[in-house]
This record gives structure tokens, sequence and C-alpha cells, in this order.
């Protein structure tokens, strides 16, 4: 009987639809989910290539559209979702009549196609953050690479951390545990889309309901009604006091903290996310974080900690000793760069070392010690679910690499059968998963993932040397293994919590003491060892996205690939576009509620501040608190998980400190007056409907939320070009009580007080 293969009987494990108070990853994944599926289905059409090529193309431009706005918004797969079915369903009534036709329609669309889209799609959907150092050095540097190698540059840049994650998916990918809460809204939205239409009847009216309202209701806020993006009331009361804008006020970037304000635009309360599936272990504790943000700020400021109050509440630039309360004097840059873009040492000591504002050092503090502490978390709490991923390291395997016989990959591994035997016996792989293994999905070699990742890592050395990038090869291959590692660590936290960290600025420390005095060189190596990351993340989320519709792993690997190249390409023309014709905004402080250049003033400061690391970060130096917070971090995990042990008390185990740094430097940036309504939406569906109104929130939660993320996005992406200037032209909706101009009549939309000094 040993030697019979398992099997596995997804019925057992279908749940769908049973009201109960969902508990675990497992529990979403079958209740939430269908745990059945249709392998006759097929993927490989000439129209699900024509639209997942046009689909990556239009996400690719919109999402880099969107670094260069006010706040970070990500587009969500649910918008690629609803556009690829619109289209799908319209390519769908072609009559199959001749060859050519029939090629465009061979069947109806269906749920695999649909699939394979969206996983184009979102592989694109990126702002490559190579785009954001070719736009610092056009803002700040007075540079343009050569476009070819450029985009060549941004390519690898994207696959590099592809072929990492690929690598990492039975880690990342295959377990239960690793829910990757982002993509149920879409994953629910697909199977109501494509089940039968008698079933799902309902749900689908209750999706085009909320997504048509969202839809119109959007005009209102993002055009004719813009103080509904952020109403503070007390500033409304009081519009001529600074400290209440920095306090309460929040609609435009680098504004203020948008305490108590409420925001009535979707746009902005789900920027980085809908609250509606943020797990509530994750609400928590970035609410917790939220709150001694604002505390943290308000103290650093006005307690004039680092001579703050010389400088802008919130800002990401550098500026000067002439800097006061009143005039804001921005840090020259050329004064202190060679023609080389190095650092002149004569010049940073004539004109002094460059100042940052108190509450983006309060960000760097809190963030750095995050960091470290997501580390020291991720091996205290989580050891069970990144262990197979230092598996290599196990002296067996470390003796492998001395045998010939390891780098034969079109030889050796586990046989067909040896794997759906180890996937079927182990009680932590996903349900989904072992079901795809018992109908046959041939996965993917570990050899193709092998290649991209090699041919990506040659073709980025060469283009490094080919535009003078100043990073030396050794820099390059460290970069590239602290993307590796992180994309390990970080990336199972997100599959665990939802919660994506940004590792920007511990790369960029990294970078700035192994290559002092060059900040192309930082921003370079922070191309490679943090968008490593960040991409990797991203195309493991999607990797889960294919497993849980049943797409085979040959057509995920096929749409992941084309898809990151395209929106390689189209990232790289869409910036130059924007920076030709915004060039004077995404240089201002604050920028407009529309356009900002604040990433790219955050990724050029941490590039010039860290090349004189030790002038600015080290101990003894003005900032040193910014690199002994790393240290920080490493400990204060430490003492809550010995207490938990000690005592099972379980607030010490529920206690993230990972993420409360993290969101105690939230605010540092942005528009920040919708994180009121964020938290009470996140609250109400994750807490009240979960445990008292679970019946509702298995059928509708995660449905609604994908209504309203594509119902805005729609919207959004409509009125970029076509109000707000991204095709060249801003068309202004006239000014009244509910919209004073903003940025443009130097005003702020909620009507705090404009700072002057601001210019």
């Amino acid at each position: 009987m040993g030697s019979e293969s398992p099997v596995f009987d997804a019925s057992k494990e279908d749940h769908f639809g049973e009201i109960a108070v969902l508990s675990d990853a497992k529990d979403v994944l079958t209740h939430i989910l269908h745990v059945d599926d249709d392998p006759s289905l097929s993927p490989w059409t000439i129209r699900a290539f024509f639209l997942g090529i046009g689909l990556a193309v239009f996400a690719s431009v919109l999402q880099e559209i969107y670094y260069f706005k006010p706040q970070a918004i990500y587009i969500s797969i649910v918008f690629m979702t609803v556009v690829g079915y619109a289209l799908g369903e319209l390519l769908a009534l072609i009559p199959r009549k001749g060859r050519f036709l029939t090629l465009l329609n061979p069947f109806p669309f269906n749920s695999k196609e649909h699939g394979f889209i969206i996983i184009m799609a979102s592989a694109a959907a990126t702002n490559a953050v190579s785009t954001e150092i070719l736009a610092a050095q056009r803002l700040y540097y007075n540079a343009d690479p050569n476009a070819g190698a450029a985009i060549f540059l941004v390519i690898s840049s994207q696959l590099l951390g592809f072929g990492i994650a690929g690598l990492l998916r039975s880690v990342l990918v295959q377990p239960s545990r690793m829910l990757w809460p982002i993509n149920i809204p879409v994953v629910t939205l697909l199977e109501t889309l494509h089940r039968d239409k008698a079933e799902t009847r309902f749900r689908l009216k209750v999706f085009w309901i909320v997504f048509a309202v969202i839809l119109v209701w959007e005009i209102i806020p993002e055009w004719i009604f813009p103080l509904l993006q952020g109403l503070s009331i007390f500033c409304l009361a009081k519009q001529n006091s600074l400290l209440f804008t920095n306090l309460f006020g929040g609609s435009q970037g680098n504004e203020g903290l948008g305490f108590l304000s409420i925001s009535f635009d979707w746009q902005y309360i789900a920027s980085l996310g809908s609250p509606m599936w943020i797990p509530l272990y994750t609400l928590t504790n970035s609410c917790i974080g939220y709150l001694l943000c604002i505390v943290l700020f308000m103290g650093v400021y006005y307690g004039n900690i680092w001579e703050s109050q010389h400088f802008p509440f919130m800002s990401q630039l550098l500026f000067d000793d002439a800097s006061n309360s009143t005039v804001f004097s921005e840090y020259n840059l050329s004064l202190i760069l060679t023609p080389q873009n190095e650092i002149n040492r004569t010049g940073l000591a004539e004109h002094g070392i460059p100042h940052l504002t108190g509450t983006y050092l309060a960000y760097l503090i809190t963030t750095n010690m995050g960091c470290t502490a997501a580390l020291v978390h991720m091996f205290l709490w989580n050891w069970s679910d990144i262990k197979a991923g230092f598996f290599f390291l196990h002296p067996t395997n470390l003796k492998k690499l001395l045998q010939p016989s390891t780098y034969m990959f079109w030889k050796g591994g586990l046989s067909k059968e040896e794997h759906k035997r180890r996937v079927l016996e182990d009680p932590t792989m996903d349900p989904h998963y072992k079901m795809m293994v018992q109908e046959g999905y041939e996965e993917v070699p570990n050899w193709w993932y092998g290649n991209v990742l090699v041919l990506s890592f040659i073709v980025g050395l060469g283009t490094l040397y080919g535009i003078n990038s100043t990073l030396p090869w050794w820099g390059y291959i460290i970069a590239n293994l602290f993307a590796a590692v992180f994309i390990l660590f970080f990336g199972a936290q997100m599959g665990l919590t939802g919660f994506q960290f940004n590792q920007q600025p511990i790369i960029q420390m990294v970078a700035g003491y192994i290559h002092p005095g060059k900040p192309l060189a930082n921003m370079y190596f922070t191309v490679f060892g943090f968008n490593g990351v960040q991409q990797g993340q991203w195309l493991a989320r999607d990797l889960k996205v294919a497993q849980l519709v049943h797409l085979s792993p040959k057509a995920t690997f096929t749409a992941q690939i084309l898809g990151a190249v395209i929106g390689a390409i189209f990232n790289y023309i869409m910036m130059k576009t924007i920076v030709t014709n915004q060039f004077t905004i995404l240089k201002s402080i604050e920028g407009s509620n529309i356009w900002s250049g604040q990433n790219v003033q955050q990724y050029n400061t941490l590039a010039i501040a860290w090349s004189i690391a030790g002038d600015m970060f080290s101990v003894g130096a003005r900032y040193q608190w910014v690199t002994i917070s790393y240290l920080l971090g490493f400990i204060v995990p430490v003492p809550f998980w010995l207490l938990y042990r000690k005592t099972k008390i379980e607030f010490f185990n529920y206690i993230n400190l990972s993420i409360i740094l993290w969101y105690m430097g939230w605010l540092f940036v942005g528009v920040n007056a919708s994180i009121l309504s964020y938290f009470v939406i996140g609250f109400f569906a994750q807490y009240y409907l979960r445990l008292y109104r679970p019946g509702l929130f298995v059928k509708y939660n995660y449905l609604v939320s994908a209504a309203l993320d594509g119902g805005t996005q729609v919207l959004v992406f409509i009125f970029s070009f076509a109000v707000f200037g991204g095709s060249g032209k801003a068309h202004n909706f006239p000014t009244w009580a509910g919209n004073n101009g903003g940025f443009s009549a130097d005003k702020n939309i909620d009507f705090c007080m404009y700072n002057p000094a601001n210019g």
C-alpha cells in the first residue's frame, strides 16, 4: 500500500459559501474560493496574447503616470481584470467564419485565457525603480543616457527579481499559509465572472452596481469637489494656522498628517491596497504605528529636533544653512558634484553638509529599525515558513556544488511522479496547488528561472558599463545578493500578512558605505538591490494568482516574461514624456494635487545623502541615529518573543514591531487625509463583518472591494488623460467653495493654511 500514489480529493476541501468565521489562510482559500477546476480550458489562444500584450502596454503606461502623482497609487489587478473581461467578451462576439476569424474567437472566452491576460498585464503594471534614476538624472544631473541602453537596464532589473522569485516559489507561493491576501478580491472576481451564470447572477449584479456607482461618484471628489478628498473640520474652522495645517491638513502632497480628516475618495483611501482585504492582524499593528507616527512627527518638529523648524514640515529634498522658517533654501547639488557626478569634497567643505527635514529623518529611523526588526521577527516567529529557502545551505547540497552533474540542468531533479507524491503528502501545501498536481499540470523546471536569472545578470552588468554608471562589478554582485535574501524574508512577510515593506533606505545605506562619494553608483546599486526585491514580490504575488485560478505553470511563465519586458519598454517611454512636459512641477517642493516629483526627490536625496554617509549618518555625525536605528531594530522584537514564550499572553504574539515601526514613518510623504477613512472601513470589514456577519463577509466583502477598485481606476485613468494633463494639457474645474484651485492658486484644497515659505 505504501508504494501507491496518493490521491487528493478536491471535493473534501471545497467549502465554498459555507457560513463560518474564517480563522486562518486555509479557511479563506477553501471558503471564499472554489476548489475545483476544468483542465480542458486552454489559455493558448491568439485572443489571449493579443489582449495580454495590449493590456500590458496600457498598465505599464498607467503605472508610470501614477509614479508622478502626489500619492503612491498601484494599479489594481482588479482594474485589469474588469478591462480584460470586457475586451475578451467583446472579441468572443466575432463570428466563427473562416480560418482567421476562428483563430480570433476559437471558443467562448474562458477563465484560463482571462487569467493569462491579467498575469501578463500585472507583470507590466509596475514603475521600475530604474526609471527613477533615469528621471533623477534628467531632473537633477542634466544627463540623459542612451535610450537603447536605458531600456535594457530596465528590462534586466525587472527580470532579475523574476528569476529569484521563481526559484523560491516552493517557499513563497505553494504553501497554504502563503495566502497573499491582496489576491483574494481578484480571484473572487474571476470566479464570479466565469462560473455558471445561474450560480453567480446576484453576485455579478452586486459587482456591476457598485462598480458603476463608484465610477460616477469619483468624478465629484476627483474633479468637481476636490475638498472631499480630505475634509478637515479643523482647517475649515481655522484657516490661518500652520499648526493646524501640519496636524490636520493632508489633501495635497507633503501638506500635513491628515489627522481626523475624512476622505470620500476611494482612489486615496485604497491607494496602497483596499483596507477590505488587509488582515485584521496587519490592520491593528499598522493602526498602532499610524497613531505613534503622529505623536513622533509632531514631537520632532515642534521640539525643533535637528533644527526641524528651519525646514518644511514635510519634504524629501536637501536644504542648506540659509533655510529658516520663512524661506526654505534648497541645497544646490551642482556645487558639490564633479563633472563625473561624484562628490566634490572641496565643494562639500565649502558649502557645508546638507540638511534633511525632521519628519523625513524620523521616517528613516523608524523604517530602518523596522527593516532589521522584520528579519529578526521572521526568524523568531516564522522560521518554519522560510527555512526551506535556506535548504541549499545544507552540507549535502553544498557538496553537490562540486559535482559536474549538478550543472547538467537538463538531467536530474524529481520525476513527475516523485513531485506529485511530495506535494500530495505535504499537509502544508495549498489545496489548489494539490489539485493542479493531481490533475497533471506540468511544473516549470527550475532551470527555466535559473536561465532568466543568469541572462538578466549578464545583460545588467554589461549595461552598467555601457552607460558609465560608476557602479563596479563587485557592487553589482552585492546588490543582487541583497535582493535574493530580501525576496525570501520580505516576500514571506507579504505573503503571510499582506504588508509590503520598503527596503530602499537600507539598500541605499549599504551602497553609501561601500561606494562613498558616488551618488550615481548609489542609485544604480539601489536599482538592482531594491527593485529586484520589489519586482520579485510582485511576481511571486502573481504566481499565487495563477495558482488560485489554476493556470498552468508554463502559461504563467510565458505571461510573466512577456509582461515584464513590455512593461520595461513602456515605463521608459512614459517617464520621458512626463518629465519633459511637467519638468517645473516635478522639481518643486510641494508639487500639485495632480503631479508631484516627491518620489524622484526622495530617491535623489537619499542617494546624495548616503554618498556622504560618513559626514551625515555615521556615529558622531549630525544624523547618527539613522544608522544606529539598524542595530536597534535587531533588538526590539526579542523581548516580545521572550515574553510570549514565557507567559503565553497573546498580546505579545500579536504585536509585530516590524509593521508598527514602518507605519511610525508612514505619513512622511503623500496625501494623508484618507487615513481615518481607511482604518474605519478596514476594521468594519475585517472585524465586524468577519466576526458578526460571516455570511456577508464570505459572499461579498472581497467582491465589493474588487468593484470599488475597478470602478475607481477606470475613472482615474480616463481623467488622467482627459482632464489632469496626462496628454499635455490640463482642464481644471472652475473654482468655487469646494474647489479653491489648490497648488496652482497657492492654496491647500482642504483650506488649511498654505505655507508661504514653500514659494
